[in-house]
């Protein structure tokens, strides 16, 4: 079972533009001294798609070892690359909107070739594909797939549907920041959060013992931290704090601005 929290981890830069390899590895080493579950590498947040080959076998190489030496879980945002992990991260195939049966089809037949298990990132907002729990709920009884990062932009009836009726050993995390403390409520396991970069700690608690006043703060920093496309804003607080080099994205991304990271870092004091 996946549970507790995990930290998607940004990608730092230096001012030259490079991946700045320490402070990723600080990054990771800092996020489960305060108790997170695991890391993903080459999630989202990560901006994978705006680093080479080599810098991505990289970070995954950092990511594997902090968490060898930590004795905590890694997911690795591709399944080409996760050999040796916890599990691979994987989305819906986005764009061509295959339809329930394509996704069925598509993520069953991955299944018997992955070297380790996946978890599906249901997010249809971005793939243009949602998922009903029924199909969710069949996907989880394949013994290659240990779970589901659930985006859905709302906590809605195929939430309810599916956390009602979970097929065994099959997990839930929440991959909206500021929905953790409702699904943990609903029973998801935890979650794969960005927020979760600052106040780690916080995060960490409120998925092991469910409080209220606790999600409201959590939730409410959250949105702060979305203001802008994500991680933008994240990288500017983490880089004010001294943490990362720069707040420095690749494109398609810009940084975030001025006033959105100190609404956040004021929120956040």
């Amino acid at each position: 079972m996946l549970s507790g929290i995990y930290v998607p981890l940004i990608t730092p830069f230096t001012a030259s533009g490079e991946v700045a390899y320490d402070a990723l590895e600080k990054l990771a080493a800092g996020a489960l001294d305060q108790g997170a579950a695991g890391l993903v590498a080459l999630g989202t947040t990560g901006e994978p798609s705006s680093l080479t080959p080599a810098e991505r076998h990289q970070v995954v190489r950092i990511c594997r070892d902090v968490t060898a030496a930590y004795g905590t879980q890694l997911i690795v945002g591709d399944v080409e690359l996760a050999e040796g992990a916890t599990a691979a991260l994987v989305t819906v195939p986005a764009f061509v909107r295959p339809g329930e049966r394509g996704v069925l089809a598509h993520f069953e037949r991955l299944a018997e070739r992955t070297p380790v298990p996946l978890v599906i990132y249901h997010i249809p907002y971005r793939t243009g594909q949602p998922l009903t729990a029924a199909t969710l709920r069949r996907l989880g009884e394949h013994p290659m797939i240990a779970g589901v990062k659930y985006a859905t932009g709302a906590v809605d009836q195929d939430a309810v549907a599916l956390l009602g009726d979970l097929p065994p050993d099959f997990s839930v995390l929440t991959g909206d920041d500021t929905y953790l403390s409702p699904m943990l409520a609903l029973g998801a396991t935890g979650g794969i959060l960005a927020s979760a970069h600052l106040h780690t700690a916080s995060f960490v608690s409120m998925a092991a013992s469910w409080d209220r006043a606790l999600g409201h703060w959590l939730a409410a920093l959250s949105a702060q931290l979305f203001a802008e496309p994500n991680p933008t804003v994240i990288k500017g607080v983490l880089h004010a704090h001294g943490l990362i080099p720069t707040p420095d994205v690749r494109l398609p991304l810009v940084p975030a601005t001025a006033e959105s990271v100190a609404r956040a870092l004021d929120w956040g004091a």
